[in-house]
């Protein structure tokens, strides 16, 4: 059952969303980070406090929250993007974060003056990299151009030539072009033969391959489960977080109940459920045999770092929204598993017993068909894209506060990051 979504408290959080910037060979480099603040949020909830839809406020609420999180938690240790206007560069509040993790990306309205040009050269001392955002032929901000590390060229508002032509400009050894708005795997191929080495979008989500692919492994997860099933007393909530923790081992748990060997006629609604129906000596002898075939294998991706936040996100709202005896945990972490094994969703949900919902949700996610769960999902994709608009109209849909989508979202970042950067670090196992 939904329940009546609780007022923000006095100092409301600004959302943040993300959106990836990947080089030629699709890792990603950095992010630009989307700031907003819950400026809707009186109109919403009658008894929440004044907000502001200035951007120069917002940005400013931003970067307080930057400093309170991080840049390892909003940016996995890559570079942070931030827009910045004609004030705000000039107010010099940049100097609040860290140089080396930071690009100041100056706003097509900023003009090319002397005093902006100072403030550039004092950016560049301080070790800040400079992007111009929405260059174009004949931009006004083109003595700034000595000043940028960053030319970002929005590939569907110019032509092939003049995208072209700006690269074959601009682009040099301490400068890189880079592609906006793409989409698309033919995006990426047209903006890469125009001389772009970066590209920002989500083409890379979305997989045109057939050929499946490994899911990168948590190894510190690993090692935290072969632990849990060597205590004298197994503790099934314990091993069921573990393995809510990795992507790979859900997806393999589902994979193995679904074989005909097993027999078992039941969907699978969970993961606790999922184990219940195993039992102890055989979900034990399942974990001993899943991790040793996946330990190994390379660290965490961007792909399934986003998965993890979707499906806490999902998780933490799963109290106050309607979703019958759907598991939210696992609509989040399988939203994005077509794009992790590059397999169309289709094939990937048919071989898997789910609940009758998620699984039409799933595929109907790609297509944009509606379900009973696709408030829920659609909210999860607006957040992550930063839609502040689609994310306003949904959480009154669903009841939700905009402070709670916002603390929650943020404290799904933070849990996906912990759960992945783990992983990095760890190397043997507790005594």
């Amino acid at each position: 059952m939904g329940s009546k979504a609780q007022s923000a408290p006095d100092k409301p959080s600004p959302w943040i969303a993300r959106q990836p910037i990947l080089a030629l060979d699709e890792s990603v480099v950095g992010y630009e980070l989307l700031f907003r603040e819950n400026a809707e949020e009186r109109r919403f909830l009658p008894d929440a406090p004044d907000a502001t839809t200035n951007p120069d406020s917002a940005t400013l609420a931003a970067i307080d929250t930057l400093n309170l999180i991080g840049f390892e938690v909003l940016c996995d240790g890559r570079a942070a993007f931030i827009n910045c206007t004609h004030p705000m560069l000039l107010k010099g509040y940049f100097s609040l974060l860290p140089p080396a993790d930071t690009v100041v990306e100056i706003d097509e309205a900023v003009p090319a003056d002397g005093t902006v040009e100072d403030v550039c050269q004092r950016l560049k001392q301080a070790g800040y990299r400079i992007a111009l955002d929405h260059y174009v032929p004949g931009d006004v901000r083109e003595p700034l151009v000595a000043y940028a590390d960053f030319l970002k060229v929005d590939i569907k508002r110019l032509g092939r030539d003049d995208c072209a032509d700006l690269a074959r400009r601009h682009a040099a050894k301490h400068r890189r072009m880079l592609a906006l708005k793409v989409e698309n795997r033919e995006d990426f191929v047209t903006a890469k033969q125009a001389g772009y080495s970066l590209f920002q979008g989500y083409f890379f989500r979305r997989p045109e391959h057939l050929q499946a692919r490994q899911i990168p492994a948590n190894q510190a997860t690993f090692l935290r489960l072969l632990q849990a099933i060597s205590k004298p007393q197994l503790d099934f909530a314990e091993i069921e977080d573990l393995i809510k923790h990795e992507p790979s081992l859900c997806y393999r748990l589902l994979r193995y109940l679904n074989s005909p060997l097993l027999g078992l006629a039941s969907p699978v609604q969970s993961v606790r459920h999922a184990l219940n129906l195993l039992g102890e000596r055989e979900s034990v002898r399942w974990i001993r045999m899943a991790t040793t075939l996946v330990m190994g294998q390379e660290k965490s991706s961007d792909l399934v770092l986003s998965s993890l936040v979707r499906a806490r996100f999902c998780e933490m709202l799963a109290p106050k929204v309607k979703h019958g005896q759907s598991d939210l945990f696992l609509l989040g972490m399988l939203s994005l598993m077509d794009a992790i094994l590059e397999l169309p969703i289709g094939i990937l949900v048919e071989e898997l017993s789910l609940d009758g919902d998620i699984k039409t949700q799933l595929i109907s996610g790609k297509t944009h068909a509606k379900t009973p769960l696709s408030p829920i999902y659609d909210l999860m994709v607006a957040r992550e894209a930063g839609d502040w608009g689609a994310v306003t109209a949904l959480g009154k849909q669903l009841n939700l506060s905009l402070y709670f989508m916002a603390e929650s979202y943020n404290a799904a970042m933070k849990w996906g990051h912990q759960m992945t950067s783990t992983g990095r670090t760890a190397q043997t196992p507790a005594r």
